[in-house]
């Protein structure tokens, strides 16, 4: 065979097989869509008699049958599937595998995985353009947008967002993209015909009022972004969460929902949606109705009713939208547990509501669209998972660390529904927020590792993770009719046995990758010399040591048992706070654990780079800037070209 003819049918070989590969990403079918659609951990097709579940954490997604109301098959996929999203055509379902960094295709036809995309670093929402050609997926830690061409299965582009883009949500013309911020209370608005970014609307903070138990604080946790279905405006479920007054379960964390104005692209402050106001049903007592932990929403198809759900309460509010807008009903406990994700029918009869902890869905009878409807829970949920990839302690811990709902453990968890501990943890990490306490102002801190570095608290007051309760008196209001001097009931302990074995999971907070590292996962040239300077002349070996870059669990008795009277480990380092105050211990330790403004306990750097703000105040904006802090004399000898070489250093580490 001749050269030139050998050539000529290795192309048509190659130009064959990439023909056969193109539907592995993408129906050859030309349908586009003609309305809007967000991501979300349920999806809910065209017709309406089928639903698409992500298992967060089972690793796997179940196809429900929408009108027999049972499941179909449960498909396996990559680490915590965290939303999906429908092909214009419904063929294909592509799902964000957050912890393998990657897209699963499922073909819907074959009922399987069949390809994946290598995203960015924990991919977290995504949608599909209006003729099915592109996917957007939101890169959570990596902080941007990843462009793909279905056709090819390559990425085309990388738009940066800024921190933890969270959710996508693509406009009925198709032409604009929107992409929350989920702790910045930002939202990024992207053209899809240029890629390029045309904006942010930044949320405004609800104003400090004089009576500190109404509704104020700053906007984050922004779990959602919904068209309403006449496409104008859009509505943001979040928190508000108050900085400058003590940390009190009623005067710190509040439910909200923003609407945005889609023809201006800016807030619609006047019609947030606020505990107290809008959301101010009362119960059978005259008392208003708390809820907590805005997660999703769903509207009747002609506009008339939005139906919001409360991951914390576990509620259903019911808003009117064509009379004043303000919310007419609240469905108190939802059944399951912890519920993200809520879809209608396209009648708007039921409502389907995925429970994130329970792994099941509740059905709901809406009542319909008339303003005097009331929606009634169905009996009898639809079980999503064959078997819970957790064990049974830490399914029940991980949801006792997301409920706010003050009637479900043995013992309430909060104060009258008000807040969960993912109300300041959140998503189960932190909320970039430094709130005020009785010791002086305190940065949330990450949960990654938290339970493998030695003592608890900036200031290594607790020893022991029971020591909590402390938290959920003073900050949560739960518990309030127990000593805490005291042993707790076997059933009050066996709730803080469980969260701590959630949090000590290895699966539950693994240490995310690092953006700064070279492609291969090496450090760097920059980051090799930042190591030497870090291990030598900056000495910070001396406190940031071993696997976990801490010398906190060195504080332990003769015995090796770690204990809050071995102060040996605590440091003053020259960052204490005018606001920070001495304490006197507390009862847990028979107040044999006193603390001053100059002892800190030596934070982990596994992660760090994903958890600024830094220093026990939040006062250091970056890692620069924390090691600039350091009142040491090996600090003060440091150019701004070495720490600049360490922070890229701590930067990569994993």
């Amino acid at each position: 065979m001749k050269r030139s003819r050998l050539v000529g049918v290795l192309s048509l070989f190659l130009l064959l097989a990439g023909c056969q590969a193109a539907p592995m990403f993408k129906s050859e079918q030309k349908v586009t869509r003609d309305y809007a659609v967000h991501s979300d951990n349920i999806v809910m097709n065209k017709k309406g008699d089928t639903l698409y579940v992500a298992n967060i954490d089972v690793n796997s997604v179940s196809i429900i049958d929408a009108k027999t109301k049972k499941k179909k098959t449960e498909i396996r996929v990559g680490k915590e599937p965290r939303q999906l999203t429908l092909s214009p055509d419904e063929r294909f379902l592509y799902v964000s595998c957050m912890y393998d960094n990657r897209v699963d295709v499922i073909s819907l036809e074959n009922q399987k995985v069949i390809g994946h995309l290598k995203t960015g670093i924990e991919p977290f929402g995504l949608v599909t353009s209006q003729d099915g050609t592109t996917l957007y997926v939101a890169n959570y830690r990596l902080g941007t947008l990843s462009v793909f061409d279905l056709a090819t299965g390559k990425k085309k582009k990388e738009i940066q967002i800024g921190d933890r883009p969270r959710t996508v949500t693509i406009t009925a013309d198709g032409k604009k993209l929107y992409v929350p911020h989920y702790l910045d209370a930002k939202i990024t608005v992207i053209d899809t015909k240029k890629d390029k970014v045309l904006k942010e609307i930044a949320l405004a903070p609800s104003p400090d009022k004089a009576d500190r138990k109404k509704s104020q604080g700053i906007p984050n946790t922004l779990e959602q972004f919904v068209i309403a279905p006449d496409g104008k405006k859009a509505y943001v479920p979040h928190l508000l969460t108050n900085i400058d007054t003590p940390i009190h379960f009623e005067e710190t964390v509040f439910p909200a929902i923003s609407v945005i104005d889609l023809e201006k692209d800016e807030e619609m402050v006047e019609e947030r949606k606020e505990l107290f106001e809008e959301i101010n049903v009362l119960d059978v007592k005259n008392e208003t109705i708390v809820v907590s932990n805005p997660y999703d929403i769903a509207f009747q198809p002609d506009g008339s009713k939005a139906y919001a759900i409360m991951s914390g309460s576990e509620d259903l509010v019911v808003f009117d939208l064509e009379r004043g807008g303000n919310a007419t009903q609240i469905l108190r406990r939802i059944e399951g547990n912890n519920p993200r994700g809520i879809v209608i029918s396209p009648d708007g009869k039921t409502l389907f509501v995925h429970n994130a902890m329970s792994h099941d869905i509740a059905v709901i009878d809406t009542g319909g669209k008339s303003p005097y409807a009331k929606a009634k829970a169905i009996k009898g949920n639809i079980s999503l998972i064959e078997k819970d990839s957790l064990s049974p302690l830490v399914r029940e811990g991980k949801t006792i660390f997301y409920s706010a709902n003050s009637d479900e453990f043995a013992a309430n968890i909060t104060g009258n529904n008000w807040m969960s501990c993912a109300s300041c943890h959140s998503d189960g990490d932190m909320n970039k927020l430094t709130l005020l306490t009785p010791k002086g102002p305190r940065n949330v801190p990450s949960n990654i590792v938290t339970t493998k570095t030695g003592l608890f608290m900036w200031d290594g007051s607790r020893d022991d993770f029971t020591d909590y309760i402390h938290t959920v008196q003073n900050e949560m209001g739960g518990m309030m009719n127990i000593d805490p001097g005291k042993p707790l009931t076997p059933e009050v302990q066996h709730m803080y046995d469980a969260i701590l074995a959630y949090l000590d999971d290895p699966n539950s907070f693994p240490v995310p990758k690092s953006p700064y590292r070279a492609k291969n996962g090496a450090l760097t040239a920059k980051a090799k010399e930042g190591e030497k300077l870090f291990n030598g002349k900056g000495n910070c070996l001396s406190c940031h040591s071993g696997e976990y870059f801490t010398d906190s669990i060195k504080a332990t008795d003769e015995s090796g048992k770690l204990t809050t009277d071995n102060t040996n480990y605590l440091h003053d380092i020259g960052t204490a706070n005018p606001n920070d105050r001495a304490s006197q211990g507390d009862a847990r330790a028979n107040f044999t654990n006193p603390r001053t403004p100059k002892q800190w306990d030596t934070p982990t750097l596994r992660g760090v780079w994903a958890t600024a703000p830094y220093l026990h105040d939040g006062s250091a904006k970056t890692i620069e800037e924390a090691i600039q802090r350091h009142k040491t004399k090996e600090v003060s000898t440091l150019t701004s070209g070495e720490i600049a070489a360490i922070a890229e250093y701590v930067r990569s580490i994993e």
